[in-house]
């Protein structure tokens, strides 16, 4: 008997892991949503093909344990290695009618602090084909010495697309071919990458004056229909031709109504005609109506270039613009330039000097300028000369040339500037010459060469100029380089020589430059001076939250540095716990030298000293706290989200169980775990069921289980999980459990185990002629060991275990049950419940009222099974009643070379109000989907369903199963489902085993 109980246990999984559940991060990208795919290769992890304008969907499958968190990326395109700027944090990738530019390489990171990321990517093709666009263009050439001209056509279709696209020729109806005659000649031009083909026709005969369309195609993928453009050719057909009303450069003077018109004098099609501004749109309350371009009161900023283009895709649009100039002045200015051949930088006597005065203007050659002395007009002569587009200074400027200057020359010059018989006010700028002119000089005041403010606060910047006349004062950084001023600029003109700031900011600090400027003065070298600005702002302090556990009775030392802050010192610090003032810590002589951080140790975590600390650091300018949580709670639980089939369910009693599995993170970073809480609630329900587990001293990385029993199919339950120690509870982890379909039917068990104790079951159920023994480890082998080979969907999960509607087909199945369904529905005609006769039972059938019509057809697919043995059997119990039943038919999808579909099994009619079932024998060669087509009859009582699906490997049998067959176990009261799949080959071997 010894030997035959280890022999026992040898064939039973052990499920006690110790150190070894901690795995590092794996992941496996998967696609959903509006997939198409295109090659055979697609069906891989690598490729995910989809119509632009579709729904993009990424899964990222993680493993490992702790649970990985996911990170996806995406690279700018193929040929960009850059990651885009966002990222998005999430297991599942959705993008809402995806673009073109959103195409690329997908990058799934999952990293759990376990060993190293998992790194998996996926590139994304995104499939479009846009209108096409033809255009025309005429060669003529003279042929044999001019005795008559030869005309060739070049008919140029062009389309962007993803794939390429396949392009088809049309004269009329006929399709064109490639030197289908002397005449005809398709080609692709150089350099163009597959979107382009073009049409010529060689000296051009009568019967090429036709209508000839270009068709594209990406030959349906992802259901893209084919577009076509067409163009009729003549012997009219001519390129457009235009001309302007007016000059190519039209001066006006502001206030004005401007009205340009652009005339067609040739272009057959019809040209169409566009009105265009550059810089910018068209200026507000601009009107363009077909060629005619108005603008009423036209204004200085509507000058520039205004474009008429006429285009007919008939060679080369058309284009005419127009030159818009506003008359307009601004920015007088003046410069004072002393004796440039002796290097002078002074005003003396017998030495030359030049002023110069220009104006911004528009048209700025049509500017006079007049030049004045003591208000009357300066006369010319040998030693006074006036100059215009002097080489050294700006264009169109004047100056008034002073040679070998004298004491009579001394006096106020003004300079005007003016458009001649313009309403355009003139503008003019006076200047001083006297023996008082001198050059300028620029300095910082006393006290004012480092400005130090607080962070938020203004700052004035300021520099004196002396001289006559006084220059403006011109601002810029010096310690950064390309660094703008807070104005957004690089340099800023102050009159007054003052830079003022709003709300400085800690990125202001620096070095300030003010330089003299070389107009409105001397246009000499200019002076400059610095100025330091000080931003001081409160401490940075790190860590800024912590979570500091312990176990009782130990010591901890609690630190708060400082990382940054002007002035880069502590003043001081300030301990407080639970907001109660702490008596100030002993002060280490090392550190009051430096003091960049403040520390407080606790001799003994307990109760009492658990809690919330808090240090207060402060400088000169304000203050920063780092927060402290010390207690010697446990950390929180780590589920476990790898167990294989963790859910467990009967058909017929709609419970399930659910495996529930954790670690304790950092266990012994605090006293041991003794228990924990479990709270267990329905989601949408208040009531929840709470029971605590014991445990043995739990090690890091030990795999703790629970197996929750009596869940209701299908809803979903929250689980709150708290661990308990001598100092109390620890901290709460909580997660949702759903209910899924399971791969084998199992019986009903309720069990509690805990690894650390070893493996003990409580059954409901029991056997019959076995012991309580046997019982327990049939049902351990049960939970844990399914036949992996079979593959039973009962539909009782939204997600149908996989099975997706089929996107060429008419209509849809329709997952319900006696409680969903609809209260009108027809009668005499589908099934009342599932096949467990129970009302919360799910069932996947066909709705076959209007708008249905005869011959429509629902296809359910399964998803893609790896072909691993040579036969297969499909299971299934179907409900065909009513007087206009159709058919259902069963169709298998090689996967081996393109997707082909077989009829493997067929029934058609009113097989009555009951449930039945098929066995289907398949035998793929490679790998395969199943398919249900339900076929509409004669009429809308003809509803169809499917329920309980089994795939399985190897033959079918040949007498089929009662499936309602239920025996009565004896010693227990309640009856258990007889299962062959689960009792039979098991309970044998055991019996044998305990003879």
């Amino acid at each position: 008997m010894e030997v035959t109980c280890l022999l026992l246990l040898a064939l039973i999984p052990f499920h006690c892991q110790g150190q070894g559940v901690y795995a590092p991060a794996q992941a496996q990208i998967v696609h959903a949503g509006q997939a198409c795919v295109v090659k055979e290769d697609n069906i891989s992890e690598r490729v995910y093909t989809i119509r632009e304008g579709d729904t993009l969907m990424l899964q990222c499958l993680v493993t490992g344990h702790p649970r990985p968190q996911v990170r996806w990326t995406k690279t700018a395109g193929s040929a960009s290695d850059k990651f885009q700027e966002t990222s998005v944090f999430n297991e599942t990738l959705r993008i809402e009618r995806i673009a073109r530019t959103q195409g690329g390489r997908y990058y799934c990171k999952a990293e759990n602090g376990v060993g190293v990321p998992a790194i998996k990517s996926i590139r994304v093709d995104v499939q479009y084909l846009d209108e096409p666009m033809l255009t025309v263009h005429q060669t003529v050439s003279d042929v044999r010495g001019n005795f008559y001209q030869e005309k060739t056509v070049f008919l140029r279709c062009t389309v962007n697309s993803n794939p390429p696209a396949r392009f088809i020729w049309k004269r009329g109806s006929d399709t064109l071919s490639h030197s289908q005659d002397n005449g005809v000649d398709i080609y692709e031009p150089l350099y163009t990458q597959g979107e382009t083909k073009v049409l010529k026709l060689k000296n051009l005969r009568p019967q090429d004056y036709a209508s000839y369309t270009c068709q594209v195609s990406v030959r349906n993928v992802c259901g893209i229909p084919d577009k076509a453009i067409t163009f009729r050719l003549t012997n009219t057909t001519a390129p457009p031709a235009l001309k302007l009303s007016v000059n190519e450069t039209l001066v006006v003077n502001p206030g004005e109504n401007v009205t340009v018109q652009c005339l067609l004098t040739g272009g057959d099609p019809l040209p169409q005609l566009q009105w265009s501004h550059g810089p910018g749109p068209l200026p507000l309350g601009a009107l363009a109506q077909g060629g005619t371009l108005s603008i009423p009161s036209v204004q200085a900023r509507d000058s520039g270039y205004y474009n008429c283009t006429a285009t007919n895709n008939v060679g080369n649009p058309a284009k005419k613009t127009v030159n818009l100039m506003v008359r307009s002045m601004k920015n007088a200015t003046f410069q004072i330039t002393p004796d440039v051949i002796k290097e002078s930088e002074n005003i003396q006597l017998g030495q030359d000097l030049k002023l110069s005065c220009h104006v911004d203007a528009v048209p700025q050659e049509k500017v006079t300028y007049q030049w004045f002395k003591n208000g009357k007009p300066a006369r010319m002569s040998k030693r006074l000369l006036v100059t215009r587009n002097d080489p050294e200074l700006p264009a169109v400027t004047s100056s008034l040339e002073l040679i070998d200057l004298h004491f009579s020359d001394y006096g106020t010059y003004l300079c005007m500037a003016s458009f001649p018989g313009a309403p355009v006010p003139d503008l003019s700028v006076e200047v001083n010459i006297s023996s008082e002119t001198v050059p300028p000089t620029i300095s910082v005041p006393k006290g004012r060469a480092v400005v130090t403010v607080r962070e938020g606060s203004p700052a004035e910047l300021q520099c004196e100029v002396r001289g006559k006349p006084r220059p403006p004062v011109l601002w810029s950084r010096v310690d950064k380089e390309s660094a703008l001023l807070p104005s957004g600029l690089p340099l800023e003109e102050t009159p007054d020589g003052k830079l003022r700031l709003e709300r400085v900011s800690r990125d202001m600090s620096g070095t300030y430059r003010c330089q003299t400027a070389r107009y409105n003065g001397f246009n000499v070298r200019p002076r400059e001076a610095q100025v330091q600005l000080n931003v001081q702002f409160p401490p940075e302090v790190e860590p800024s939250s912590q979570d500091v556990r312990q176990a009782l009775g130990r010591p901890v030392l609690l630190r708060c540095s400082l990382l940054r802050g002007s002035p880069q010192r502590i003043a001081s610090a300030v301990w407080r716990f639970k907001g109660q003032l702490l008596p100030p810590p002993p002060v280490v002589p090392a550190a009051a030298e430096t003091p960049d951080h403040a520390e407080l140790r606790l001799d003994a975590v307990t109760r009492d000293s658990s809690g919330s600390y808090e240090c207060s650091v402060s400088n000169e300018v304000g203050s920063a706290v780092c927060l402290f949580q010390v207690s010697a709670k446990a950390y929180s639980p780590e589920f476990y989200f790898d167990t294989p089939n963790p859910t467990r369910s009967h058909k017929l009693s709609k419970n399930y169980s659910y495996v529930l599995q954790w670690t304790q993170r950092e266990p012994d970073a605090v006293d041991p775990v003794l228990s924990y809480r479990l709270s267990v609630r329905q989601l949408n329900q208040h009531n929840a069921v709470v029971k605590a587990i014991p445990v043995r001293r739990v090690e890091k990385g030990q795999l703790l289980e629970y197996i929750l029993t009596d869940l209701r199919v299908p809803h979903s339950y929250e689980v709150r999980l708290t661990p308990y120690t001598t100092f109390g509870a620890g901290d709460m982890a909580s997660r949702i459990i759903h209910y899924t379909e399971r791969q084998t039917p199992w019986p009903p068990v309720l069990a509690l185990r805990t690894l650390s104790s070893g493996p003990k079951h409580g059954i409901l159920c029991r056997a019959p002629h076995l012991s309580s023994d046997l019982v327990s480890l049939l049902a351990f082998s049960a939970i844990n060991s399914p036949n992996l080979s079979d593959n039973t969907c009962h539909f009782e999960d939204e997600k149908i275990c996989g099975y997706t509607q089929d996107l060429t087909d008419n209509f849809d199945w329709t997952r319900q049950n006696a409680l969903t369904q609809n209260p009108k529905r027809s009668p005499n005609t589908g099934p009342p419940t599932d096949i467990s006769g129970t009302p919360e039972g799910y069932y996947m059938f066909i709705e076959t009222s209007r708008p249905r019509e005869l011959g429509d057809r629902a296809r359910l697919v399964s998803p893609l099974y790896n072909a691993s043995a040579k036969f297969y059997c499909v299971s299934f119990f179907y409900h065909m009643y009513g007087k206009h039943i159709g058919s259902l038919n069963l169709l298998v999808r090689s996967r081996n070379k393109g997707a082909l579909d077989t009829h493997a099994w067929s029934l058609s009619g009113n097989k009555g109000n009951v449930w039945q079932q098929a066995h289907v024998p398949i035998s793929p060669s490679g790998p395969f989907q199943i398919i249900f087509e339900g076929v509409r009859g004669s009429g809308y009582l003809g509803d169809i369903a499917i329920d309980d699906v089994t795939l399985k490997k190897g033959e079918c049998p040949r007498k089929q199963m009662d499936p309602n067959k239920v025996v009565v176990m004896p010693g227990s009261g309640a009856p258990c489902q007889s299962s062959p799949q689960l009792w039979g080959p098991m309970a044998i071997f055991l019996l044998a085993l305990q003879r």
